[in-house]
């Protein structure tokens, strides 16, 4: 009786509607993503994360992304990087061969990302990265599924060392401190050279990631004469401990980074020494497209948002719009349709830029605009605009 009663019921709901099948649900899709969620660089994880997650939540919102005539739900699938070859490579692995995903964005960090694409590439993955050095994109591959969607040092650096020439001509040498690794042994000499191009002089120092203690190194440091101090790519808790213990150390010179940028996360760990600190800046706090973005954020998250969340929230935007373009979850499809988003706006940063065949041999370098920003009064206070070099 109780099993006849229920068939009843079923027939009810099937029949509800004017006797329709109720629609189908929309078929899940997943896209896997790779960032630093321990350590120094955790700040920048969250913001690949978030902002990830808030252009997931966009496209969720109205039924799902459309790709051909298939919505499709979107479901973000996460891994730890670790900032590191070995966490790049074991997450994409994971990603891969786990979560069955075809699409990454990130990693954050040139030892993640270089150790990603050699899974990436052979797995024929679309992924969307991070990270400055050059063979990252410069690789054997060609780098056919992958794409940096963020300006590096070599992009930057020539325009940021010229516009610090030219606002700080009292500044004759610099000290240039990163890590002993991947990251600090491309980024440092490269920046060297166009330091020298400019006529400063430099000093270089390397230390091992995961230190706390900096005051030996600020002590030599100062013993070089510099005037200034070039945090370039340092992590925001590598960054922040420099640009601290460096004041503690008593040293008076300028305080700059050009390289992933964290002002706000400096400030929460130098307080008043961070006052006159410059950086890169990729958001401009008074745009009022970010002005949105940054409220949007503020509806799911509190606290301080890191300025690479929008970026990857830009990245994800680049990759749906390649996916509806493509009308296919097609891998070579996606990819194809990728490197003919010159043009696109997604709605924080303009059209999209691709450059870099004269640099990496290929162009698959998303060149972006961005910003200096100085901290004044306890304050983030957008400075200047500067235009990357094209390549």
């Amino acid at each position: 009786m109780q099993r006849r009663t229920f068939a009843k019921m079923l027939a009810a709901t099937a029949l509800a509607g004017g006797g329709m099948a109720p629609a189908l649900a929309a078929e899940e899709l997943k896209i896997g993503a790779i960032g630093p969620l321990s350590g120094g660089g955790t700040a920048w994880g969250l913001a690949l994360q978030r902002g990830v997650q808030l252009a997931i939540d966009k496209a969720n919102a109205v039924g799902g992304l459309k790709i051909g005539n298939t919505p499709r739900k979107l479901r973000l699938a996460m891994v730890d990087g670790q900032y590191s070859a070995t966490g790049g490579r074991t997450a994409a692995e994971r990603l891969i061969n786990l979560e069955k995903v075809k699409y990454i964005i990130g990693p954050i960090g040139s030892p993640a990302s270089l150790g990603a694409v050699s899974v990436t590439n052979a797995a024929k993955v679309l992924m969307l990265s991070d990270g400055f050095n050059p063979n990252i994109l410069k690789n054997d591959a060609n780098a056919a599924y992958n794409f940096r969607v963020m300006n590096t040092n070599h992009e930057f650096g020539p325009s940021m060392i010229k516009w610090f020439r030219e606002h700080y001509p009292q500044v004759k040498k610099v000290a240039l401190v990163g890590t002993n690794d991947a990251t600090g042994q491309s980024v440092l000499p490269a920046l060297a050279k166009v330091y020298a191009a400019s006529g400063f002089e430099t000093w270089i120092e390397m230390f091992d990631r995961g230190t706390q203690e900096f005051t030996p190194l600020m002590t030599r440091m100062m013993a070089q004469h510099v005037d200034a101090l070039d945090l370039n790519s340092n992590s925001p808790g590598d960054a922040g401990l420099l640009l601290k213990q460096a004041r503690q150390t008593g040293f008076k010179g300028k305080i700059w980074q050009i390289g992933g940028p964290s002002v706000e996360e400096i400030m929460q760990v130098g307080g008043p020494l961070a006052e006159g600190f410059l950086s890169l800046e990729i958001f401009n706090p008074g745009d009022p497209a970010f002005q949105k973005f940054i409220a949007i954020y503020h509806a799911k998250w509190s606290g301080v948002m890191n300025s690479q969340t929008p970026l990857w929230n830009n990245a994800a935007e680049m990759l749906f719009e390649a996916l509806r373009r493509a009308g296919s979850p097609d891998v070579d499809k996606v990819r194809d349709a990728v490197e003919h988003l010159g043009g696109y706006d997604p709605g924080l940063y303009g059209p999209v830029v691709w450059g870099g065949m004269a640099e990496y041999g290929v162009n698959h370098q998303q060149l972006l605009p961005f910003w200096i920003a100085e901290v004044k009064n306890g304050k983030e206070v957008i400075v200047d605009t500067v235009t990357p070099e094209k390549g």
